[in-house]
């Protein structure tokens, strides 16, 4: 070879081979998300100081990173709150405002979480419930629902997560109701298996039930993704603690049914207006509560009251013990200190409180979650911030921290600058809404109500409620807490005279929305 020539090559070929390899490098150094949601999860944790409830794994995950006390989200109820938090957009703007609502259908072009982080080079993999049970969302991913092969029969294709339970009685008896449902109505919800006992109690291993057995192949997963140098995305959802508590029995014996505390307010909060309270009619849909009341005339049993909270709070402990294994995963796979990974519950519920059952309400109980994160290079680990944040705020919030530019049209704030300092001042509110139908409201009227939650106060403004155009109508009435002296939310006060200035003020904050209540000198 001409000696010139051979001079010229190598000058044109090493650069472009020392480029290669330095993006090489750089996407390894990229970090991965991992993004757990835990179904029907409240801040009923330890690390929330629920004292009550094991939770070693998730109280000790949060001493690696920072732990936010005032999250909400924004409608307290599966698929509303998880297609806000996943667009990054607010439920009048998704108009997802009830669990029938698809939001892909409303909005077909809507670039989701998992998808913009994949066209920023992210791999991106679902395991479980992240979007609504049977709406995956497949385009929102490389790998969309990924399921434990025992699953993958065809006839349970469209159903739930959480409706299998592990007693071959059981299975028999929920399937020949199941093939009832179906023969009334081809396209029941959950595909007709959402019926059986509202517990199960046997001494089976974790991954006897889905929750266990979709860790197994989270895993996996995990040792695959770990070999490849494309940095991943990767959502786990798990189904508990939501009904039905059907999880293996040691996590039953954490507790002592008989010393737990039942809800210390188990009644309807006073002067609130009638469409304020859920009916319950999820627990109803279960053997034994078919005719269980409105909150507003029903009273349970003390029995039954506390094998249910027992339930939850095992399914929680059983879930914490699952999230452990798989954070002890990346760290075995020696990519933990590499991995950004947020885990978060889609709404509150109720155990007793309010004399009620389930979530499906404005009240604090079921829109306050919980929220912790942890990111390499966390700075001052195991910190607590007390200012208001909401899941709508993850989507920029992970952007920022893995630096992909966010979309400009999202209704969220990162909260980044409070994960360096969480004591700084922040959001002046967080917004949730619930959309109440006629066939659960006990005058059969049909609403949205509104809420603004401050530090201080809790103010929720009921409107009648247009759902074929998706427009609100006429005032209806309003509700006003006062959480500095009521933080329960016991008593709704907004008749008292002395909150007058307080209530016009809410009322025009409220009106003003999140915008204005985005912190000061963030855009």
């Amino acid at each position: 070879m001409n000696p010139l020539l051979g001079t010229l090559l190598l000058c044109i070929i090493l650069p472009n081979s020392i480029q290669a390899q330095v993006t090489n490098n750089q996407i390894k150094k990229k970090p991965n998300v991992l993004f757990i949601s835990i179904d029907d999860l409240g801040p009923n944790l330890g690390v929330y100081d629920n004292s009550y409830i094991i939770s070693p794994n998730i109280d000790a995950f949060a001493k690696q990173g920072t732990t936010f006390r005032n999250t909400y989200c924004q409608a307290a109820v599966c698929a509303p709150s998880r297609a806000s938090l996943m667009t990054g957009l607010r439920p009048d703007s998704t108009r997802v405002w009830h669990l029938g609502d698809k939001f892909r259908k409303i909005h077909p072009d809507v670039v989701t979480m998992p998808s913009h982080f994949n066209k920023n080079g992210y791999h991106t993999v679902c395991i479980g419930k992240i979007f609504h049970n049977y709406m995956p969302d497949s385009v929102s991913w490389d790998e969309p629902d990924l399921r434990p092969e025992q699953y993958l029969k065809p006839e349970w294709l469209k159903r739930d997560g959480e409706t299998f339970y592990v007693n071959k009685e059981t299975q028999r008896k929920q399937e020949i109701e199941r093939n009832r449902r179906i023969a009334k109505r081809p396209k029941y919800y959950a595909d007709g298996w959402n019926n059986g006992p509202a517990w199960e109690i046997e001494d089976v291993v974790d991954s006897a039930y889905f929750d266990g057995a979709q860790t197994e192949l989270a895993k996996r997963t995990l040792t695959r993704l770990s070999k490849n140098d494309q940095p991943f995305y990767m959502a786990i959802g798990y189904f508990r603690p939501h009904l039905p508590f059907a999880v293996p029995k040691k996590y039953w014996d954490y507790y002592d049914r008989d010393s737990l505390p039942l809800a210390r307010n188990p009644f309807v909060p006073k002067l609130s207006p009638v469409m304020t309270m859920n009916s319950m009619y999820e627990l109803r849909g279960y053997d034994g509560f078919k005719k269980l009341k409105h909150p507003t005339i029903n009273v349970m049993n003390e029995d039954t009251a506390r094998f249910l909270k027992q339930g939850y709070y095992a399914s929680v402990s059983y879930v914490d013990e699952l999230f452990g294994q798989i954070i002890q995963h990346l760290k075995d796979l020696d990519i933990y200190d590499n991995t950004i990974i947020i885990v978060w519950g889609d709404h509150g519920w109720k155990l007793g409180e309010h004399n009620g059952w389930c979530k499906q309400s404005n009240y604090n109980i079921d829109i306050h979650v919980p929220m912790i994160i942890r990111s390499p290079n966390q700075t001052n680990p195991g910190q607590q911030s007390f200012e208001i944040t909401e899941l709508v705020d993850m989507y920029p919030t992970l952007c920022e921290l893995a630096e992909i530019e966010p979309p400009n049209y999202l209704q969220g704030t990162s909260f980044v600058p409070l994960m360096k300092n969480p004591n700084r001042p922040w959001k002046k509110a967080a917004f949730s809404q619930f959309h109440r139908r006629p066939k659960v409201t006990p005058d059969g009227k049909r609403y949205m109500g509104y809420s603004i939650k401050t530090k201080k106060y809790h103010y929720v403004e009921w409107y009648y409620w247009n759902h074929k155009l998706g427009e609100r109508g006429d005032f209806v009435i309003n509700e006003l807490y006062d959480n500095a002296v009521d933080p329960d939310e016991n008593i709704n006060v907004v008749s008292d005279s002395k909150y007058a200035v307080t209530i016009n003020q809410l009322s025009q904050q409220l009106a003003a929305g999140w915008k204005a209540a985005k912190p000061v000198g963030v855009d």
